[in-house]
């Protein structure tokens, strides 16, 4: 019997493996491989002493080198609990602690902050600022908090969350952001329980910046717009940011309003602009909602790339009320819509994990066509030739209610924007994903499982493996020019696609791949037209046309996949049938199909396990 870490056979760096990592394994045992959930908790892939435990390689991609342990236990604050009065100025408070003192601050207190000083503290000796609220009456450590804690029982449109003992109540300390560029926090800082937000008649673009940071941590902290009011981005990891913790939150509120706002991108999480090195992010167990991205890394001039990147457990989420033509559809005061975009978009990272979250909601009709994930090194502007995207996992995440599933590109700036094109983008590995209630038209988008665009620099290695994914538009839109894509592989999955003349079809220029007869032929023609050392193997596809490779099963209709719960596109239950029994008229064509010997498809039992509780 082998061990390998966490997709197999592939290997796996000599570091210790944590207890809790192993759980993540994969056994092979007579030839059969059986999958366990990865792991959940906080700290699954860092031991005490930021030790990484992510392994070498899934697939392609290299996992993160470096990585960031927030436990309590990693943050010390050895020193004196400072009472901070709610008329005194927090600023001054912070200049004249010593390393490792906590200031407490009252629940329900507000303090207007544009920027915290650097006190160059160690990992020994953090500053804690934090509300007075015991930890008794605050979720516990690793748990999320919401806005309850700040007095707010619910939020109109999302979903429900989590109550302090006895009902919503004012648990939290404020802090009131008065820097445009947003508040700077300074180095060796741990923050629990602090609402972050701004007046709606001050302008503000970011809500916290922890722009020449080192060693942050925004733990049980609510992050959030003030009423009404227009804010971009909530916390920008920007300008040589090290080892930024943003974990356990909720981030909420930002938006740009279509036509008449003053920004155009709203994103709750992101990181650009750096002439620094700058990484080893872990965004864990947050509810993020923005209106352009929850998440954006990239999209600016920098001489480096977010390198290091952790992002699991995750809800990326927009409210349905922000849609046109919904029921309790609300605009911003003006009368516009929010501008809409991608829940996570990379435009600019390195060694990223993305792992167990849970992405909803996303929609088209402004600039963009509604994609999930949108992966696109890009010099925004030509002002970043050396932005690249490489070495991107992504595994045990589930997409629902979106307009597409991934768009992956490299695309060139506009001519007049000089036409620059970024460096690379690449080495892609995505394995248990699943993927439902895909919209075409009435998201003002494609319905699409995937577009992908290469322009000068070739979008390469991208594997995808084991994915269930139902959409009701093609399965595929290449746009390519030139010499054909590089090591494409698509293996072991169940796909549904929409009755489209050409499933797999060439879209954009007269002289990009695909066009014409090629296409015409058939899935299979485009495939050798656009890529080069493709491998599409082992699929079960509901297509109502042929013409696909050899070695996949077609089936007419998405009722032959035999998936045990699948009406109209959405899965409430997408495992294969085994046997004929409740829910099953027969066993599927990719129960133990797959070339591995397990079934085709995501692990459903992985993928639940390790999405439970996200929401």
């Amino acid at each position: 019997m082998a061990l390998f870490g966490l997709r197999c056979p592939r290997s796996i760096s000599s570091s210790v493996i944590a207890l809790s990592t192993l759980l993540s394994i994969f056994v092979f045992l007579s030839g059969l491989a059986i999958a366990a959930a990865p792991p959940t908790s906080e700290n699954a892939y860092c031991g005490k002493g930021d030790v990484p435990q992510f392994g070498d390689k899934d697939g392609p991609a290299e996992l993160p080198k470096t990585c960031y342990y927030t436990a309590l236990d990693g943050t010390p604050s050895p020193g004196k609990q400072i009472h901070v009065g709610a008329k005194e100025n927090l600023a001054d408070a912070v200049g004249h602690a010593q390393c490792g003192d906590i200031l407490l601050l009252p629940a329900g207190a507000t303090y207007e902050v544009g920027e915290l000083p650097y006190r160059k503290c160690d990992e020994r000796h953090y500053i804690t600022i934090r509300t007075d609220t015991p930890d008794s009456k605050l979720p516990a450590e690793s748990t999320r908090i919401s806005p309850a804690w700040a007095g707010i029982s619910s939020l109109p449109g999302r979903p429900p969350f989590a109550q302090p003992p006895g009902g919503a109540a004012k648990l939290m300390a404020t802090i009131l952001v008065k820097r445009n560029a947003g508040a700077v926090v300074g180095d060796h800082v741990r923050f629990i329980g602090i609402e972050w937000t701004t007046r709606a008649d001050v302008g503000i673009t970011r809500i916290i910046s922890t722009e020449h940071g080192d060693h942050i941590v925004f733990d049980r902290n609510w992050v959030h717009a003030g009423d009404d009011a227009e804010v971009a981005h909530g916390i920008g990891m920007v300008l040589g940011s090290r080892f930024v913790g943003i974990i356990n939150s909720y981030i909420s509120g930002l938006n740009c309003v279509a036509v008449t706002g003053k920004c155009s991108d709203a994103t709750g999480i992101g990181g650009a602009h750096s002439d620094d090195a700058f990484g080893t992010f872990k965004i864990y167990n947050n509810f993020v909602e923005a209106a352009g991205e929850d998440i954006l890394f990239g999209g600016g001039g920098s001489e480096n790339n977010p390198t290091d990147l952790e992002i699991r457990r995750n809800h990326l989420f927009r409210p349905m009320t922000w849609k046109q033509d919904e029921p309790g559809f609300t605009p911003s005061p003006s009368g516009r819509p929010f501008i809409v975009k991608n829940n996570l978009e990379l435009k600019s990272a390195v060694r990223v994990l993305i792992e167990a979250n849970l992405l909803e909601n996303s929609w088209g009709g402004f600039s963009q066509r509604g994609f999930s994930i949108l992966v696109e090194p890009a010099s925004q502007g030509s002002h970043c030739p050396k932005c690249r995207v490489n070495d991107i996992t992504m595994r045990y995440n589930r997409i629902r209610n979106v307009a597409g599933v991934f768009a992956f590109g490299t695309p060139l700036a506009p001519p007049q924007r000089g036409g620059g094109s970024a460096e690379d983008g690449g080495r892609y590995s995505i394995h248990d994903l699943i993927a439902d209630n895909i919209h075409e038209e009435d998201y003002k988008g494609g319905g699409t499982f995937i577009k992908m665009t290469s322009a000068k620099v070739k979008v390469h290695d991208v594997q995808i493996d084991h994915v269930t994914s139902f959409t009701p538009g093609a399965l595929m839109v290449v746009v390519n020019r030139g010499e054909g894509i590089p090591n494409f592989t698509l293996t072991n999955s169940v796909l549904s696609v929409g009755g489209r003349p050409q499933p797999v079809f060439s879209g954009g220029a007269k002289d990009s791949c695909g066009g014409g007869k090629v296409q015409r032929a058939g899935p299979q023609a485009v495939f050798d037209d656009c890529f080069s050392n493709y491998k599409i193997d082992h699929n079960l596809i509901a297509a109502e046309r042929g013409g696909w490779p050899k070695g996949n099963t077609i089936v007419s209709s998405p009722k032959d996949l035999g998936v045990r719960e699948l009406k109209d596109g959405i899965s409430k239950d997408p495992r294969l049938c085994h046997e004929k029994g409740p829910g099953c008229d027969k066993k599927s064509p990719g129960a133990g199909a797959a070339a591995d010997g397990r079934d085709l498809g995501a692990d459903v039992d992985a993928v639940e396990a390790a999405v439970a509780g996200v929401e």
